[in-house]
């Protein structure tokens, strides 16, 4: 699953990265990196998507987060 696939109020684990370099090590440097939970905070169709990582809120579009790779992250994880 993609985390343009989200839904609000869920957290996700980061799986893979699959971006150019440059995008991805600007992720990487705000903590977004593989085995990384993130929790959307508001994914509204067409627009942008609002996260939350490591304690920190952005934004990012819908070009970046389709090629995000994340699974369902389960209490207890």
């Amino acid at each position: 699953m993609t985390l343009n696939n989200g839904e609000k109020n869920a957290t996700y684990i980061v799986e893979k990265l699959d971006l150019p370099l440059h995008i991805e090590k600007r992720l990487e440097a705000l903590g977004m990196l593989a085995g990384t939970k993130v929790e959307v905070l508001n994914n509204k169709s067409g627009g942008t998507l609002i996260i939350k990582v490591r304690g920190t809120r952005f934004a990012i579009g819908k070009g970046i987060s389709k090629n995000i790779e994340v699974r369902r992250a389960w209490y207890g994880t």
